[in-house]
């Protein structure tokens, strides 16, 4: 196929793009031309590269135009924020292409009530995020049901993995929570500890990505998780990250108001959107209809991210590299 990736070097397209060139597909990698991938690999020289201003073309209405002019088979969606650039979008490759896949978020799913959630329970999205992705979902899914564009969905959780912070068993991107669990310092978490997060190698979210296309007749109208095997408890991520420099993890579990005073806002009100709806999410679809399983656990993921800060200079661990 000649598929057209939109925002091409983010997290996600940094492994996807490979990924389509080593299958044998041609590659239209679309981005604003401001970052390289987030990972250095040889497939990206045989991958023609187009810079777009999204935002200014979805303005202008001309977007669609710039997509068709690459002549895709299908495209991949990775940066569409709202129902009005997907509508735009959907409007202008109805009937020239074979396959979207969009890329949305497990925040479409509201507080959790059961675990782990399939794609279709508690749809009470979380969030002006989450709800504009609903939004998103929901009319293209509408769109395949009624014979236009088919389209497709691959909501991820935490994305993680080299290149970019994870976060962390608080539910923030504090980096000085990597500092205690290393140093076997004492670690403040709000609540009671068993809290769940479900993150995501971006390898993963990717390699679900490539199945979605390999597989469009079954893909054709459904939502995908792209989560790893199982989620984890913020205690037991805690645990095992500090089980990377040889600690024991010294947890101190503190109500929400004493995790406030000990924390700066901004972390706070992150851990609140991470941690309060505690998320398990299913892959039992994507096993079922496509194959597809996750290659990478929560704490090797967290794992290899922390490692990448470190290599980078980002994070100080006194030496300690997990």
């Amino acid at each position: 196929m000649r598929v057209v990736v939109v925002g091409a070097t983010g997290h996600i397209g940094s492994f996807l793009v490979p990924r389509l060139v080593r299958a044998g597909h041609e590659v239209v990698a679309m981005s604003r031309g401001t970052r390289e991938p987030y990972v250095a690999d040889p497939a990206w020289e045989q991958v023609e590269r187009v810079t777009v201003d999204r935002e200014a073309q979805d303005a202008a209405g001309t977007f669609p135009g710039r997509v068709l002019d690459a002549r895709p088979d299908a495209v991949v969606d990775l940066v569409c924020f709202t129902e009005e650039s997907a509508a735009q979008l959907v409007e202008g490759l109805r009937g020239r292409v074979a396959h979207h896949v969009h890329t949305g978020t497990v925040w479409v799913h509201g507080d959790s009530t059961v675990a782990p959630m399939d794609e279709d329970d508690d749809r009470e999205a979380y969030g002006d995020y989450g709800v504009a992705k609903d939004a998103v979902e929901r009319m293209l899914l509408a769109e395949t049901r009624a014979g236009g564009l088919v389209s497709s969905v691959v909501h991820p959780g935490h994305i993680s993995g080299p290149g970019w912070p994870c976060i962390t068993p608080a539910g923030n991107l504090d980096l000085s929570v990597w500092q205690h669990l290393a140093a076997g310092e004492p670690l403040v978490l709000p609540g009671s500890g068993s809290e769940l997060m479900h993150h995501v190698h971006a390898d993963d979210v990717a390699a679900l990505h490539e199945r979605v296309l390999e597989r469009r007749a079954d893909a054709a109208g459904l939502a995908f998780h792209a989560v790893s095997p199982q989620a984890m408890t913020s205690r037991g991520l805690a645990r095992a990250a500090a089980a990377w420099f040889g600690r024991e993890a010294v947890l101190e579990l503190v109500g929400w108001d004493g995790f406030a005073e000990v924390t700066a806002p901004e972390h706070v009100e992150a851990s609140r959107a991470h941690l309060l709806r505690s998320h398990s999410a299913s892959t039992r679809r994507g096993r079922d209809v496509l194959g597809f399983e996750p290659r990478w656990s929560s704490a090797e993921t967290c794992r290899q991210a922390v490692r990448s800060l470190v290599d980078a200079g980002e994070l100080d661990l006194g030496g300690a590299r997990p």
